[in-house]
């Protein structure tokens, strides 16, 4: 398997790169299409004379156009990579885009007092300067692709607290919630689908003060040694290493973490998960990544709280609000990775024809019974939709994951802090998460059943099928029968000759 990036920085496995941007200035060649780039780019990779890498999977495209933010239009861009996508059996991860510009955030007249004041006071302030800039912070093209995966930038990285350095000139919004940077582009994406779909961490960004009186203008600032993610870097004395953050260095983690989790879907199954179908393993992948995606418990309130609305029954506004800017929520690398005693994945591939409708069984653990624990069951459904540009069906393929079975066996109902589910079907990617902590009542053998459905086509019937992956995680924290209870079912048992 090969993981390629078009700007020039690969972090794990076999690669191969092919530069779209010219000399040192980090833009776009004034005498060619960005489109044309790109698309040459790919057929090199997989069909040119002597190909880069014929079995690419994965294409990382931390690049974006900053004349070019989506505006409802699909951009020719990202219609290249949707067609690419399913023509190609390719996952493009792509970065949402950074918007560096200064933003007013009221209630401050100085710097001083924007630094003096309490770290819940100015991540509140910020929150809202964000929500009165949202037209200006939209995704820059091709992050509205809609068969690509588009990351958002974490205000997370590695660097220990002691080595963080005083705020200076430079201060960090938000230093005791869980959110998105300032400069990382905001949802949502064509025809409102959940977009950026996940984040992945992008260094804890700073804010630089640039006016001050009548309130402040703020701008994010570059990643340094206090706030960034070290990287390889060119110097003039041979390698070095830089600070890196924002969106592109979030779609190079997402890109990393993709590889990883072939990697270890490679070793679990060998020949069996190779032997797939390269568009079967590219959905798989995709689903895989979204799949342990979640709001940031406090980030999800403070936008609440901020910019509402108030009205609890105006939830699925609020819901609206908090995924412009999470989609669906933040991964931990390690976690999309990891196998953990307390949780079971399932994972399952296919195609579905027209009007088609396949049952997905997952046995469900006896040990769960009897158990007052919180515990909860997500179900992450991806796919690649043929495309019709300048249309209204674009998207031409809709599936639909029905709700599970067994739900009320499990005592599990739908949670809360997720975008709503109308706004999860109307793209590519559908995450859906049941949770509870009543006692299930689960009898020995028990199964719920998950059905993925392609609804009626839009526009022109199309008579291709359309591949799709699906995860399904039964996880009770802290019950550590669950993955040995379930793998003993699935298992395939010896046979035994007479």
């Amino acid at each position: 398997m090969v993981i390629a990036t078009l700007r020039g920085q690969v972090f794990l496995g076999e690669f191969s790169s092919h530069p779209v941007l010219s000399g040192n200035t980090e833009e776009f060649p004034p005498d060619r299409l960005i489109v044309d780039l790109v698309y040459q780019s790919i057929l090199n990779l997989r069909f040119g004379h002597e190909p880069n890498a014929p079995k690419v999977l994965i294409v990382n495209v931390s690049l974006g156009n900053r004349r070019k933010p989506f505006d409802h239009q699909i951009s020719a861009w990202a219609r290249l990579l949707d067609r690419m996508a399913i023509q190609f059996g390719i996952l493009f991860v792509v970065s949402a885009g950074n918007h560096d510009a200064p933003f007013l955030v009221r209630h401050f007249n100085g710097r001083a007092e924007f630094e003096d004041a309490e770290d819940d006071v100015r991540s509140r302030a910020v929150v809202d300067g964000l929500g009165m800039n949202l037209a200006q912070r939209r995704l820059l093209s091709p992050g509205e692709t809609v068969n690509g995966l588009t990351i958002g930038a974490l205000h997370h990285d590695s660097v220990p607290p002691a080595n963080r350095g005083a705020a200076g000139a430079v201060i960090d919004p938000f230093p005791a919630v869980s959110f998105s940077n300032c400069s990382s582009a905001l949802g949502p994406g064509f025809q409102t689908s959940v977009k950026p779909d996940v984040l992945f961490e992008g260094s804890r960004e700073r804010l630089i003060v640039m006016r001050t009186g009548g309130g402040i203008d703020v701008r994010p600032t570059a990643a340094t040694r206090i706030a960034g993610i070290k990287t390889a870097a060119p110097s003039p004395l041979g390698n070095a290493e830089g600070y890196t953050g924002g969106t592109s260095a979030a779609a190079a983690i997402a890109s990393r973490t993709a590889h990883r989790i072939h990697d270890a879907l490679q070793a679990a199954y060998g020949a069996p998960f190779l032997q797939l179908a390269e568009i079967q393993r590219a959905v798989l992948l995709k689903a895989l990544m979204v799949h342990p995606a979640a709001w940031p418990a406090d980030g999800a309130e403070l936008i609440r709280e901020v910019l509402g609305p108030a009205d609890s029954r105006e939830h699925v506004r609020q819901r609206d609000n908090i995924r412009r800017f999470f989609g669906y929520g933040s991964v931990d690398p390690d976690d999309a990775v990891a196998c953990a005693a307390d949780r079971a994945t399932f994972w399952a591939v296919g195609e579905l024809g027209r009007e088609e409708l396949k049952e997905i069984r997952v046995p469900i653990p006896v040990c769960l019974t009897g158990q007052a624990r919180i515990h909860s069951m997500s179900a992450t459904l991806a796919w690649f939709t043929p495309i019709r540009p300048g249309q209204q069906t674009y998207r031409t393929v809709r599936l639909r994951l029905l709700d599970p079975t067994e739900l009320d066996a499990l005592r599990i109902s739908t949670a809360r802090r997720q975008p709503d589910a109308n706004q999860s079907a109307r793209g590519t990617v559908i995450h859906r998460r049941w949770e509870g902590d009543r006692a299930p009542a689960i009898p020995r053998g028990a199964v719920t059943v998950l059905s993925v459905q392609r609804e009626l086509d839009r526009g022109v019937p199309v008579d291709e099928p359309v591949p799709f992956g699906l995860a399904v995680t039964i996880t009770m924290p802290g019950e550590n029968r669950i993955y040995e209870e379930v793998l003993a079912r699935v298992r395939p048992r010896p046979r035994i000759q007479p």
